[in-house]
């Protein structure tokens, strides 16, 4: 998460849909009083200790309100990119498994014995991202959501009503591994369809 009191605006980091690369281009337009929480390629961790204490910097929407208050953040610009649900679970078992040998061997049968356990679907990269974008009535909390599909000129379209001008993406975090061929297992397909129904419904991806 990126939030930007000088700014006016909070990005909401979905995992597994570009966010280290949308940082990057974030971080040279904030001031002292801005904040950042993350902890891949550094610690940054927010001031706000209720936040902090989370451990990682896919803070939700819900998280943020509770934290601060929901009229401080109605007041703010708050954006988000989001990625085809099934194409975002197969680069985030591929990232879950950079370093187990295994994987590779099978990358399919990974997925479907690592998604059969609960604690890898309570996962934040494995959880639908609906969640981290919905208030408490189920309903998009964004001011704008983008695309990983069209990350470029989504990101572009944010910093332009931010008033600041128009970046190239450079790719950060790009995982070394191939992502499961999912389409080779119907049955598996139809439980990931489900487990992120919500996903689908409000963030607009076809499942078929």
């Amino acid at each position: 998460m990126i939030f930007s009191e000088s700014k006016g605006f909070v990005f909401f980091a979905v995992p597994k849909t570009g966010t280290h690369s949308v940082r990057e281009q974030l971080r040279p337009l904030l001031a002292t009083e801005d904040w950042e929480q993350q902890l891949l390629t550094g610690r940054m961790l927010s001031p706000i200790k209720a936040l902090a204490e989370i451990g990682h910097g896919h803070i939700s929407y819900a998280q943020l309100t509770a934290a601060m208050g929901r009229e401080t953040v109605a007041t703010m610009h708050r954006f988000a990119f989001v990625r085809h649900p099934i194409d975002r679970f197969m680069s985030a078992c591929a990232f879950l498994a950079r370093t187990d040998p295994s994987y590779n061997r099978d990358p399919v049968s990974w997925a479907q014995r690592a998604f059969s356990q609960p604690q890898f679907r309570r996962r934040v990269l494995i959880r639908p991202q609906t969640e981290m974008l919905t208030n408490e009535d189920g309903e998009i909390a964004m001011s704008f959501i983008g695309r990983f599909e069209s990350l470029q000129e989504d990101l572009n379209k944010v910093l332009g009503r931010l008033g600041e001008p128009e970046v190239l993406l450079k790719k950060k975090n790009v995982t070394q591994n191939q992502k499961p061929h999912l389409l080779a297992s119907s049955a598996f397909i139809d439980e990931l369809k489900d487990f992120y129904d919500e996903d689908f419904r409000l963030l607009g991806y076809s499942p078929d």
